[in-house]
């Protein structure tokens, strides 16, 4: 029998970009309490191998993931893409903005391009290629991996260059779908607070991204 690989995870005190490594350092002396390291992958309860879409975000946001340690949880753009992971059948359960709220993914896994919180949201260049050589083996970990959701567009270069494809080939266009490989990447503008306030991005754009998935899936 085959063992299924679990995807990588950094260290707690992962050190490859010092500057993240010292802004986490400095938040663990002001909130204890707070998660403050790396965040892992979050996988369905079948673990890599149910895994068909991987949605690929930016990095942890300070009092978001930073705080709780799970991808997209406590801050407003956990609430748009819970909700419509579950509208759409890749999550079931209710979602409370906290890890231990009961929700699980069907399917699905929630990773981040850059692993740590940045200062100000903005990783810088080597910071995320550092992160891909946690990216590329996490991606590599799934093998019925089918559809990748992109989130922005960092994260969707760095995740066409985990695939070792060329960016310029598959340029970040909401709504878009690209083939790399036997995986189909679907780019979408980030769920962020500020693009759905400033109408970058609607939750009617944001859905109609993944059901654009839940069709090239099917059941």
């Amino acid at each position: 029998m085959t063992s299924i690989a679990i995807p990588p995870e950094p260290d707690r005190d992962c050190a490859i970009c010092p500057r993240l490594h010292d802004f986490i350092a400095g938040w663990r002396l002001r909130e204890p309490d707070w998660f403050n390291a790396p965040v892992p992958t979050w996988l369905p309860e079948g673990g890599p191998q149910e895994v068909r879409l991987l949605i690929v975000g930016l990095a942890p946001g300070l009092r978001g993931a930073n705080r709780t340690g799970r991808p997209f949880t406590g801050d407003y753009a956990g609430d748009l893409l819970y909700s419509t992971l579950t509208s759409l059948g890749f999550a079931e359960g209710t979602f409370k903005a906290r890890p231990d709220d009961g929700l699980k993914l069907i399917g699905a896994a929630i990773t981040n391009a850059v692993r740590c919180v940045p200062p100000e949201n903005k990783p810088v260049g080597a910071e995320i290629s550092g992160c891909r050589q946690f990216l590329s083996p996490t991606i590599d970990a799934f093998p019925n991996l089918q559809a990748i959701v992109t989130l922005g567009s960092i994260s969707h270069q760095s995740t066409i260059r985990a695939l070792g494809a060329r960016v310029a080939a598959h340029p970040f266009k909401h709504g878009q779908r690209s083939e790399v490989g036997n995986r189909v990447v679907f780019p979408s503008y980030h769920c962020s607070r500020y693009n759905t306030n400033t109408g970058v991005l609607t939750p009617e754009m944001f859905i109609n991204v993944f059901k654009n998935v839940r069709a090239f899936l099917g059941d």
